[in-house]
């Protein structure tokens, strides 16, 4: 990409690594049809667990000469990596693809609450009102009462909470744990959930289809991984980070053309009030220069 800058090549960079991910949601959610929950985690899992091993080497990141502190922090926030697997995988198991990545959409906005709330972080009026409007926005997606909702909308709120949960404690790690062994640490504890689940049910033979559908879910998890650490190495947060909501373009296009999930008003009304208060949310955060610690985006 001679002759781009760095703010560009970094915003293309965050949307072919939101795009991957959301592919692999793709693959997930038509895999989960024919193979069991726990063992395409798995499965899927070791796959993930051998790329980032690969890059901790590569990177020289591979270090387990850490504090307790961080050790602590890791493993909690590994623990809600786990959590937010679980509940994202189930609600898209049982929801269209765009609803569930539209909910996941507010994640800037339960961050900066949660910042607030629990590290002290500053929180003025402007970022509190788009936090109101945007979780007003996330209650027309899910429209509880509402003869489309179902309990597995509560589940993505379920994986929202885990991730919240998950992106807090990052901030709370000493500056010199690396990223990508962070990620690491989380495929291992995500696998290691898939591995004790499959434990309860019989590992289900995959035909042809369902293998090719995993190997792409795990290709395109790894393609997300790599396109994340790339992007955190270039550009300004400011201006590369409102990309990120280039996931939920292509879960619209997705669930319309491979799964016949044709959005309602509701959904793309909502949807849209997320997206723009998330978008004053990261401005807002960037103008006030709010750390925020790089980490490959997500194992779900």
């Amino acid at each position: 990409m001679s002759g781009v800058s760095d703010n560009i090549r970094g915003a293309l960079l965050m949307m072919g690594a939101m795009c991957a991910y959301t592919v692999n949601d793709a693959f997930m959610k038509a895999l989960l049809d024919d193979v069991p929950f726990f063992q395409a985690v798995l499965i899927r899992g070791i796959g993930a667990v051998i790329c980032l091993t690969l890059m901790c080497r590569v990177m020289g990141q591979l270090r387990f000469d850490l504090s307790l502190r961080d050790w602590v922090l890791i493993i909690l926030r590994t623990l809600g990596e786990m959590g937010g697997t679980f509940f994202f995988l189930t609600a898209l198991l049982h929801m269209p693809i765009a609803n569930v990545s539209a909910i996941l959409q507010v994640l800037p906005l339960s961050v900066s609450l949660a910042a607030a709330v629990f590290l002290g972080a500053p929180l003025g009026w402007r970022r509190m009102t788009a936090i109101g409007i945007g979780f007003a926005g996330v209650l027309l997606i899910i429209q509880p009462g509402g003869q489309d909702f179902s309990i597995f909308s509560l589940y993505a709120l379920g994986a929202v909470a885990c991730v919240t949960l998950r992106d807090v404690i990052v901030r709370r790690m000493s500056a010199n744990v690396p990223a990508v062994f962070i990620a690491l640490v989380a495929a291992v504890g995500v696998t290691l959930l898939g591995a004790v689940g499959s434990l309860f049910n019989d590992f289900a033979p995959m035909r042809t289809g369902a293998a090719l559908q995993l190997a792409g879910a795990t290709a395109f998890l790894v393609v997300g991984y790599v396109l994340s650490v790339m992007t955190m190495r270039v550009g300004e947060i400011a201006f590369v980070a409102p990309f990120r909501y280039a996931s939920l373009i292509v879960a619209l296009s997705l669930g319309i053309v491979v799964f016949g999930e044709w959005p309602d008003a509701a959904m793309l009304a909502g949807a849209s009030i997320v997206v723009a208060t998330g978008l004053f949310t990261l401005y807002r955060e960037a103008q006030l220069r709010i750390r925020v610690r790089p980490v490959p985006d997500r194992i779900r």
